[in-house]
C-alpha cells in the first residue's frame, strides 16, 4: 500500500462572519500565501451560526491552527466570540460598514471584556494586511523560517520608506 502524501494542516484560520466580508480580508491572505503561511478560510456567523462557529473553533485548535484572524462588520462579535472559546491568539479586522464606515465594527472588537482579549486591527483592507502581519509575528516566535523572511520584508518596508 502507498503511503498517501499527508496534506499539511493550516496554522491559521481565517473567519468572516459573512461573504461579503471577502473583499476586505483579500490584503490577510495575499500576505499569508505571500509568506507560504498555511490558512483555511472559513463563513461563519457568530449570530447566526453560533452552534457551528462553536464546533469549528474546537476543531481547528485541535487540528494544529495556531492564531485566528476575524473579520467582522456591525455589531462584529465573531471574533471575541472566537476568543471567549479558545486559548489562541485572536485578532479582529473591523469590516467597513455602510452606516458607520466600521466604527461600529471597531468598537465592537476593541471593547471587550477583561479576560477575553482580541488584539484588534484598524478598520478594512488596511487592517487586514495588518492582521497577517501580526499573525506572522506570532507564528515567528517558534518558526524560525517565518521569522528569517519577515525581518527581510521588514527590511524591504524599511527601504522603501527611504526612497519616498
Amino acid at each position: 500500500m502507498k503511503n498517501k502524501k499527508e496534506r499539511k494542516k493550516a496554522v491559521v484560520a481565517v473567519v468572516m462572519g459573512s461573504k461579503s466580508d471577502a473583499e476586505t480580508v483579500k490584503p490577510c491572505l495575499d500576505i499569508l500565501a505571500e509568506f507560504g503561511v498555511r490558512y483555511e478560510l472559513n463563513v461563519l456567523s457568530a449570530h447566526r451560526q453560533p452552534k457551528a462557529l462553536a464546533a469549528y473553533v474546537d476543531k481547528a485548535q485541535a487540528g494544529g491552527v495556531k492564531v485566528f484572524i476575524a473579520a467582522a462588520g456591525q455589531a462584529a462579535a465573531l471574533p471575541g466570540v472566537i476568543a471567549a472559546q479558545s486559548t489562541l491568539p485572536v485578532i479582529g479586522i473591523p469590516v467597513e460598514t455602510r452606516s458607520l464606515k466600521g466604527l461600529d465594527s471597531l468598537l465592537s472588537i476593541v471593547q471587550m471584556p477583561g479576560g477575553v482579549p482580541v488584539a484588534c486591527m484598524a478598520i478594512g483592507k488596511g487592517g487586514a494586511k495588518n492582521a497577517a502581519i501580526l499573525a506572522l509575528e506570532i507564528l515567528a516566535l517558534s518558526d524560525k523560517k517565518i521569522a528569517k523572511t519577515l525581518l527581510v520584508y521588514k527590511r524591504k518596508l524599511a527601504g522603501s520608506a527611504k526612497r519616498k
